[in-house]
């Protein structure tokens, strides 16, 4: 009985706050969709909190009265915005009379959140509207403590809680510290498991990522809820069909949240063995007598600390020995990167381009620095400064071009959501480079041709441009960590 009533808690919260979803253009916001009608509770299931069953018979009336007067009003309403499509009397009247009822029956009849997530609707909508601070900081305040509410009055705690911090990520985020933000979807997951929603995701994995790289959450917590994320989006590809897979938002999902939770690849112990033979043991099946794939395959395992005796680690190894191995002079450079000693390969080459007094040497030595950074430990900006330094050695290289572009273009889920105007711009710098590249040295011209044409796709369209008051042909310059001028250019 009490599951019952919690899934028709559950749904019925979805239809009342669903449509006040953030746009997924702008940041990682999978929609919230309701797949079911909500089911009803019995009657001797009802909410502890007051309710207008108690009430005497005139009061009842009068409450349900008002109750069906409002409700007409928003029964209309999807997001929060719509209200604006009303006029101004019948919205004070629609308020007034939502204000009186949840006074008197915050919980209706006991069986339905609906005076709770009316009001978060009223309110959210009245902040957006309000100019004061002072009063559009009630408001907020107001929204907070309603989700808070339906906790106490409803149950459903994961889920709703998972909202609230929804909410308070994309909308209110000076309401709460990084780590309150956190500890709300962090309890989310806890509660919800392998039946998390999709909305959860993708600002539960911004804020791990950005915490767990800047040093504000530990790598063993952090560790623990990507990988957690990580097998659920593995188990729900699986299990999930292609239609609900869209229509429930796991497609802009898996647009943002594993390219994101990749980048953490850099952070020693953050993943374990059993990951990188996931990500990577293909690349060598793939190139068995491939010296570049051998190297990265081995170094992702050594990174990993996997053990010698594994029968994999051992295939690769063996391999390595037979094609990329370094004379026997001591340790070389590719010998630390093929140990997964990655910082100790930075070294060795940085000090291989300080002795060298041939440009060209110093500049190959310092694209491989700009190389592992990017590929290993995914240190965009030191990588570029990297490349930059070769290009000063060997200013008509196209190497070090076609890397800041692929540097660029993989920022779609750092600058944004993986998708979306602040994911799409970053392809014109990227382009810029690889344009770039193929001006000034030839033998890339063909891999700089292929990556355009990949990309050029991605850029925003015409649509995306007119919205914000920009035109095609205007300088830009692009935020996030790039900080650069380009010029405006619409999709092909």
């Amino acid at each position: 009985m009490i599951m019952k009533i919690k899934f028709g808690f559950q749904l019925l919260i979805l239809l009342v706050l669903a449509a006040c979803t953030p746009k997924p253009q702008e940041t990682p916001t999978p929609p919230i969709v309701v797949e079911k009608p909500v089911v009803e509770k019995p009657k001797k299931e009802l909410s502890p909190c007051k309710n207008w069953l108690s009430l005497p018979e005139a009061e009842q009336s009068k409450v349900k009265m008002l109750h069906s007067i409002y409700r007409d009003v928003m029964k209309g309403i999807g997001a929060a915005s719509d209200l604006a499509k009303i006029t101004q009397e019948d919205f004070d009247r629609t308020f007034q009379n939502w204000q009186t009822v949840y006074d008197i029956a915050p919980a209706a009849d006991g069986e339905r959140n609906t005076h709770y997530g009316d009001g978060i609707k009223l309110h959210e909508f009245l902040a957006s509207q309000e100019k004061d601070s002072l009063k559009r900081d009630e408001h907020i305040k107001k929204v907070l403590e309603l989700y808070d509410e339906v906790i106490r009055c409803y149950g459903l705690e994961g889920f709703t809680i998972g909202r609230k911090a929804f909410d308070v990520f994309y909308k209110y985020p000076e309401y709460a510290t990084d780590m309150e933000k956190f500890e709300m979807f962090k309890r989310a997951f806890d509660l919800e498991g392998d039946k998390a929603p999709a909305f959860l995701f993708n600002p539960f994995t911004s804020l791990i990522a950005n915490m767990a790289s800047g040093g504000k959450l530990s790598t063993d917590i952090a560790s623990k809820y990507a990988n957690q994320m990580l097998g659920i989006l593995k188990k729900n590809q699986s299990e999930i069909d292609a239609t609900k897979w869209k229509r429930q938002g796991w497609d802009v999902v898996m647009s943002y949240a594993p390219a994101r939770l990749k980048t953490l690849e850099g952070l020693k112990g953050f993943y374990d063995c059993d990951y990188y033979k996931e990500q990577y043991y293909s690349s060598f099946q793939n190139g068995p007598t491939d010296c570049d794939s051998i190297i990265l395959v081995l170094s992702r395992m050594k990174w990993a600390d996997c053990s010698g005796k594994d029968p994999e680690v051992d295939k690769v190894y063996t391999a390595y020995k037979a094609h990329c191995q370094e004379p026997p002079t001591g340790p070389g450079c590719r010998d630390f990167l093929s140990e997964g000693r990655y910082q100790e390969a930075i070294d060795c080459y940085t000090q291989k381009a300080g002795e060298s007094t041939d440009p060209e040497v110093k500049a190959k030595y310092h694209l491989f620095v700009a190389k592992i950074y990017y590929g290993e430990l995914k240190q965009f900006s030191k990588s570029r400064r990297a490349a930059l330094e070769a290009l000063k050695h060997k200013p008509n290289w196209g190497e070090p071009y076609l890397l800041i572009g692929k540097l660029y273009a993989s920022s779609g889920p750092l600058c944004g959501s993986g998708r979306g105007w602040n994911s799409q711009v970053v392809t014109w710098p990227a382009i810029d480079k690889w344009q770039k590249a193929k001006s000034l040295d030839p033998s890339v011209a063909r891999e700089a041709n292929k990556l355009i044409a990949r990309y050029r796709k991605f850029m925003p369209t015409v649509e995306d441009i007119f919205q914000r008051g920009l035109k095609e042909g205007q300088s830009f310059r692009v935020p996030c960590w790039i900080q650069e001028n380009t010029t405006i250019r619409t999709a092909k």
